[in-house]
């Protein structure tokens, strides 16, 4: 695989979207629209191989992005890059059916490491930016926590890093 056809994602989880968990809030299905045009693009631009970390909210809605472009465009993969095996093990039903429906469909897994701790998810972003040459983020805009540090990480890598702002989604 050609690092230049490479993108991975970075976004809140439902806690820090203004809409929280409703996804048929106008704002969350603008987002989504706008997370699949961006997909798109970077399809258009060469990017076939797409890594999301799994998490709840922006990265699932990344991830059934990819998906659905595949159906359209079967050179499309979807690698899933697990921090630790039981990151959805505390999740709701729903929510672990719906991680379980996509890792089902992701044409590769990789599992960072064999038991949780603090720093699994941070690992994670960095070995998606390090496999990368592109970078779709969605981005509240405050300067801490776990995309803010994997944007600014990609940035210093060097990856073209595109920013879906959540203002933009109302």
């Amino acid at each position: 695989m050609v690092r230049d056809q490479i993108c991975c994602f970075t976004g809140h989880r439902p806690e820090k979207l203004p809409w929280g968990r409703e996804e048929d809030d106008p704002r969350c299905q603008a987002l989504k629209d706008r997370l699949a045009h961006a997909v798109e693009a970077h399809h258009q631009k060469g990017c076939n191989y797409f890594l999301c970390g799994m998490a709840r909210g922006c990265d699932l809605y990344f991830a059934e992005a990819v998906l659905q472009l595949r159906l359209r465009c079967p050179d499309i993969a979807l690698h899933a890059v697990i921090p630790c095996p039981n990151q959805a093990l505390r999740w709701s039903k729903p929510d672990r059916e719906r991680y379980e429906r996509i890792l089902s469909q992701c044409d590769c897994e990789s599992l960072i490491q064999q038991h949780y701790d603090p720093g699994c998810m941070q690992r994670r972003n960095r070995f998606m930016v390090d496999h990368s040459a592109h970078l779709i983020a969605v981005y509240n805009g405050i300067p801490k926590g776990g995309t803010a540090g994997t944007i600014l990480y990609a940035m210093r890598q060097g990856l073209s890093v595109t920013i879906l702002d959540l203002e933009e989604s109302h």
